[in-house]
């Protein structure tokens, strides 16, 4: 009988059992190949590409954090999310969330567009009558990211999703910033999960990892020969990795949201702060649905400060503990300025549409004593 306590599943879920020597921990299997004992008698684990021991006890272990039937690790988010892509026919057309991550932005309109005559509309799916109104026979899918990166725009997966249904759509969610401990968009109507297992799910700035977790067995088995075929997958070591960091999802959770919502409380009232995006303050446009589909606003901020460029690198250079790096997740606080960073891939009109200036600042919260943290933010802006 499973568990329904994300704390739970974080440190129970899947299959971590050790058959050979009944290991607290599931090992690091390092083997690319398994010994058959004689033709056609092989056991559960063949070859590496496609089954290796660490990685399935972490793939079963998320897709139970996850509330799926299946997940496939792979080296990265964007190999996730390229995997994803590779359900659809030539010549598809997706409804994206505007604001999607540069890194998404970049692998639809540079590489799949042209190699795969991939379109896409961005647009904000909760505006429903748009989303209608965008879907054409051609169209397979609808990308969905809530939180968006940096400006933390929300989505209401259930009603997308019931949407999506209705003409036949897949709905993928990147669930990247949430993690499953805030949102589980398969249990609100979503057929794939996405992520970027190198932030929340790892927890500790040591791994690059992704994952695509779904609940449908027919997906679970394109999934599974897709991945097989193409090879997108993580590593023994970097599942290894994931599902130690995974272990204690909960506990960092809880005090990096917790945090989060003190640091967003005092820059959204501090004068040098232009903007506060945090879907947990009362103030934001979309408090109601973040009540109704997560669990706390979550454990990154974005900020826009007043002046230019060069105030921003002055406020960053004065910081002690927050340090500027990319990526977001890890224990330790993190800056990432998203013009030159998650989003420089993008030209300066492409980020202006979205709302994201040379001022723009994702602030990613650790589990660091709220008090250092508030006088970090107060001594730099000062």
């Amino acid at each position: 009988m499973k568990s329904k306590h994300i704390s739970t599943l974080a440190v129970h879920g899947g299959h971590q059992q050790d058959a050979g020597h009944n290991a607290l921990f599931s090992p690091i299997y390092t083997a690319s190949s398994f010994i058959q004992p004689n033709l056609h008698e092989g056991g559960e684990f063949a070859y590496s590409r496609v089954s290796n021991p660490t990685r399935h006890a972490y793939e079963t272990a998320l897709a139970d954090l996850e509330q799926g039937c299946y997940a496939t690790a792979t080296a990265s988010g964007m190999a996730a999310t390229a995997l994803a892509i590779e359900l659809l026919p030539h010549g598809s057309h997706i409804i994206a969330m505007k604001g999607v991550y540069g890194g998404t932005y970049r692998l639809f309109e540079r590489l799949r567009k042209q190699n795969n005559q991939l379109s896409v509309d961005y647009i904000d799916l909760n505006d429903l009558d748009q989303v209608k109104q965008s879907i054409r026979p051609e169209t397979k899918m609808i990308w969905i990211e809530t939180p968006t990166n940096p400006l933390l725009e929300l989505v209401d997966i259930e009603a997308v999703c019931q949407l999506a249904k209705q003409h036949d759509l897949l709905t993928c969610v990147d669930n990247t910033f949430a993690s499953a401990w805030n949102q589980t968009p398969l249990t609100l109507g979503a057929d794939i999960v996405m992520l970027s297992t190198s932030k929340y799910i790892g927890g500790h700035s040591d791994l690059i990892g992704g994952a695509l977790i779904t609940n449908r067995d027919d997906l679970a088995k394109e999934l599974d020969f897709i991945k097989t075929t193409v090879g997108a997958i993580a590593s023994p070591f970097d599942a290894y990795l994931a599902l130690r960091g995974m272990k204690t999802l909960a506990l960092r959770m809880e005090r990096q949201c917790s945090n989060a919502l003190e640091v967003a409380r005092f820059l959204e009232s501090h004068p040098k702060v232009a903007d506060v995006h945090y879907p947990g303050l009362e103030s934001h446009p979309q408090h109601a649905l973040c009540k109704k589909q997560m669990r706390s606003g979550g454990a990154v901020v974005t900020v826009r400060l007043k002046g230019d460029v060069e105030t921003t690198k002055h406020f960053i250079g004065k910081l002690q503990y927050f340090v500027l790096a990319e990526s977001l997740g890890g224990v330790e606080s993190m800056l990432n300025h998203s013009a030159s960073m998650s989003h420089g891939s993008m030209t300066p009109e492409e980020r202006e549409a979205i709302g994201v200036y040379d001022t723009t600042l994702r602030l990613s919260v650790g589990i660091e004593d709220i008090q250092d943290l508030l006088a970090d933010l107060e001594s730099a802006l000062r």
